[in-house]
């Protein structure tokens, strides 16, 4: 292999060995001895890549100055030098910044450097990591797709969340992270009972796992446990992360009217304090950009080429109560979207030039989602499980399907997570009770790292066809450990020669569970 130039797959293997480290060619001072240098604490990741730029982040384990170099080399011996920027305790010492003026389709190195506020001669070991813009040409791009980490008690055991490993072999362009990202409501314990006997042993623990997070450090402590898995940190390290939020950034089934009196787990009950806490701690631990317009706003486009563009939903942000889901009527209490959002989705759908439009939804469209599980009571997603015309936030959807067929917006695919477990779902109007929309397809995978649970209810309003599903067996029962196998994730493949797109479902020993190809629609 060329010293100057590192394979993707061959940077899996160095970085996922997590070396995240290497030589500088920074010009730095002497180095103190180790116990006096500051460290990075949960490695590197980065993520919003497109054709130009991207962020990266990392944390340090004091007040530090980051310095960086980037470089489209593995030797570093082009690097750019960036003016550095420093951490603090304001925010828990994580720091990310937005790399720009890259080269399209271009593998980035990106290396840093911390030194000691307080002994600025005190410097760390570097610490590196990498990703490939979106290209300018229509080229061969991969990504993969899933959600769902470190849910139900199922944390890190001795082989750890296996799955994102099992991603990386397929070095894709990006990962694409459906929400429920962590589990702020789901207390660890250090052992759990597994069905038909023995022992689930969480071998890493923090304090912060041992109850629900409702202090802001309670939230970031959320993040770095997961940070805390070797083979979290090598994906990231590889391969950059898309975010999107569901509920459990924040807590189960969350809203805007969650009503906690009667949780005595918590005892802060105010939802909008929590639901700050938690939207600040996932803002500093992620690479999501900032948006200046809005700050703290989840949903966006990101571009990668002339054959994908990716339209990041936040079904969570401005939905109005969870409940019957039976209104008549398009409310602000039947929306889940939001008036501003549909907006901007409608116009930036409309105004894509890109060959697929990936609609990444951290909720299913057709499936029933219950408020209230026990009693099969409550809208929690979009369907009210009535089969019939369109109710509730149904309505907000029926109007954006119209909306997409009436526009002439062809070649969308709808991604997502949330059920744990894997389906592929295809929308025919001619099975639907509202008929006004063109086919689509919809992929469901996940958890990646949680209890499996499922199969869930089809309501027919848009007409789910059901092409795929592996979920648990009545006999295997509900809240698998990841140790059953039933981890799942999807990778979706765009030729650059015929525009073809592929997806797969596949489960986290890298079998292929089901795969279907699809023709892109050539517009008029």
């Amino acid at each position: 292999m060329n010293k100057l130039s590192l394979t993707r797959r061959a940077f899996v293997t160095s970085a996922s060995a997590f070396g995240l480290v290497g030589a500088s060619g920074l010009a730095l001072p002497y180095y103190s001895r180790a116990s006096q240098r500051p460290a990075f604490t949960h490695g590197v990741q980065s993520g919003d890549v497109d054709a130009t730029s991207g962020m990266v982040w990392t944390r340090t384990d004091r007040p530090a100055r980051v310095m960086y170099e980037v470089s489209t080399t593995e030797s570093f011996s082009d690097a750019t030098r960036l003016a550095p920027i420093d951490t603090s305790p304001a925010s828990d010492y994580t720091v990310k910044r937005l790399l720009t003026d890259l080269a399209s389709d271009q593998d980035i190195f990106y290396r840093m450097v911390a030194a000691d506020l307080s002994d600025i001669n005190a410097v760390s070991e570097p610490i590196v990591g990498r990703f490939r813009t979106a290209p300018a040409s229509k080229r061969d791009v991969r990504f993969a797709w899933s959600g769902d980490t470190a849910g139900q008690g199922w944390g890190i055991d001795d082989i750890g969340m296996k799955t994102y490993s099992t991603i990386a072999k397929h070095t894709p362009d990006f990962f694409l992270h459906s929400g429920d990202t962590i589990y702020a409501d789901g207390a660890m314990k250090d052992e759990v009972d597994l069905p038909g006997g023995g022992k689930w042993k969480n071998v890493v623990m923090v304090d912060g796992k041992r109850k629900v997070a409702e202090t802001l450090d309670e939230y970031r402590d959320q993040w770095k446990y997961n940070m805390m898995d070797k083979h979290v940190l090598g994906l990231s390290a590889i391969c950059p992360t898309f975010y999107q939020w569901d509920d459990h950034e924040v807590l189960n089934n969350w809203s805007d009217s969650k009503d906690l009196t009667a949780d005595n787990r918590y005892s802060e009950k105010s939802i909008h304090v929590l639901a700050a806490r938690a939207a600040r701690a996932f803002h500093e631990m992620t690479t999501i950009r900032y948006e200046p317009s809005e700050p703290g706003r989840v949903y966006r486009k990101i571009a990668h080429g002339p054959l994908l563009d990716v339209f990041f939903l936040d079904m969570r942000s401005y939905r109005g109560p969870n409940g019957p889901g039976m209104e008549e009527t398009l409310t602000p209490k039947s929306r889940m979207l939001g008036e501003q959002q549909t907006q901007w989705l409608k116009r930036e759908l409309a105004n894509s030039k890109a060959t697929w439009k990936i609609i990444a939804a951290d909720m299913p469209l057709g499936l029933v989602v219950w408020n209230d599980a026990a009693k099969k009571a409550g809208a929690e997603a979009v369907s009210n499980g009535d089969n019939g015309a369109p109710k509730g936030r149904e309505l907000e959807f029926a109007d954006l399907l119209r909306y997409i067929k009436n526009a002439g917006i062809t070649n969308t695919v709808w991604l997502t997570a949330d059920v744990h477990y894997t389906a592929a779902h295809y929308y025919n109007p001619d099975k639907a009770q509202f008929q006004d929309f063109n086919p689509f397809w919809e992929f469901v995978s996940g958890p990646i790292h949680a209890g499996t649970f499922g199969p869930n209810d089809l309501d027919m309003t848009f007409g789910p066809e059901l092409k795929f599903i592996k979920a648990p067996t009545a006999e295997q029962g509900q809240n698998l450990p990841p140790s059953a196998g039933l981890q799942f994730f999807g990778l979706v493949d765009i030729s650059g020669a015929t525009e073809q797109l592929t997806v797969r479902l596949m489960d986290r020993d890298d079998n292929e569970l089901y795969k279907v190809t699809l023709d892109p629609v050539r517009s008029a």
